[in-house]
């Protein structure tokens, strides 16, 4: 009794008053390759999270493939128990996995927080004869299979925006041509290089092309313009999605629930700092920070309003 009394009373001191000292160590796994999402999420974290004094160290790690689901495979295997042991992911994991039909999905990690939302992009080459979304809707519509959208992972959120697209569009979002890239980085070098027609991803991923005028923006998937963003969105286009990738973190499986108390006074430490506000803006990311029991809650919603959207335009079955 007195043990348990003595845990509740570390939990709630590390809860009220955040880390009670310095965590010596972190190791995030990144589970895209460098340049994407997930890395400048993963190297953001870990900037904030040392300049902050959050961690004495804290060192990233890229383990890419299948949308996440390669690193979240490695990172449930061999990190069980193992409290310094994060892994960055959202809304394009939730999908991969779906998709894929992995063996291991985010239940068998240890949610720890939501950190940012993101809205999608849609840009061309600078060349590009598509000069407006309608063009490019116009040319999909002609024939879906002659107009190559790169993204990210198959069934991920860039996939996800290029279907819904498609259908808000009266196209048939089976037949469109989606190449899916591991990382941003691979995704943004066919854009250039127009071996794509289009390209869809976050916009803090396009943002520097986009300034340099090598991209042309046609729009955005937000509810309403974006203040900085000279873009319209569907919405204003006459096509009706919306649609926010959202980033998170998580903890191994089988921690304890003071391990699990401190790594989340950790991250809201990181939250909070300066040095992560300043990458917020920096990046165009949304402050959308949850944690507890609210983001285990409101990430089983997400993997099911995902499932739905999934059997919609065809990457999932019944």
């Amino acid at each position: 009794m007195l043990k348990r009394l003595l845990g509740a009373a570390l939990i709630a001191g590390i809860t009220a008053t955040g880390a009670l000292a310095q965590t010596e160590s972190y190791t995030i796994i990144a589970p895209a390759a460098p340049g994407g999402g997930w890395d400048q999420t993963a190297r953001t974290m870990q900037t904030a999270m040392q300049e902050a004094g959050v961690a004495g160290d804290v060192q990233v790690v890229n383990v890419p493939g299948a949308g996440g689901t390669i690193g979240l495979a490695q990172f449930i295997s061999q990190n069980s128990g193992d409290a310094s042991a994060l892994i960055v992911g959202g809304y394009v994991m939730v999908g991969a996995i779906l998709t894929n039909n992995a063996p291991y999905s985010l239940d068998d990690v240890t949610p720890i927080a939501r950190l940012t939302g993101e809205y999608e992009a849609i840009v061309v080459p600078a060349a590009s004869d598509f000069q407006t979304i309608d063009d490019l809707v116009a040319a999909m519509k002609a024939d879906p299979g002659a107009v190559a959208i790169a993204g990210g992972s198959a069934g991920g959120t860039d996939h996800i925006a290029a279907g819904l697209l498609a259908e808000a569009s009266g196209v048939d979002p089976k037949l469109i041509n989606y190449i899916a890239f591991s990382g941003g980085g691979e995704a943004l070098a066919a854009i250039l290089g127009q071996q794509v027609a289009a390209g869809i991803s976050g916009y803090g991923e396009f943002e520097s092309q986009i300034a340099a005028g090598t991209l042309r923006l046609l729009a955005m998937t937000s509810e309403e313009p974006i203040e900085g963003i000279d873009a319209p969105t569907l919405k204003s286009s006459g096509i009706d999605v919306v649609i926010q990738n959202w980033r998170m973190v998580a903890a191994a499986p089988d921690i304890t629930d003071e391990q699990k108390a401190q790594i989340t006074a950790d991250i809201e430490k990181m939250v909070k700092s300066e040095q992560w506000q300043e990458a917020l803006e920096r990046n165009g990311w949304e402050d959308t920070y949850l944690s507890g029991d609210a983001f285990t809650a409101q990430l089983a919603t997400d993997v099911e309003t995902t499932r739905a959207i999934l059997k919609t335009i065809g990457l999932v079955q019944e």
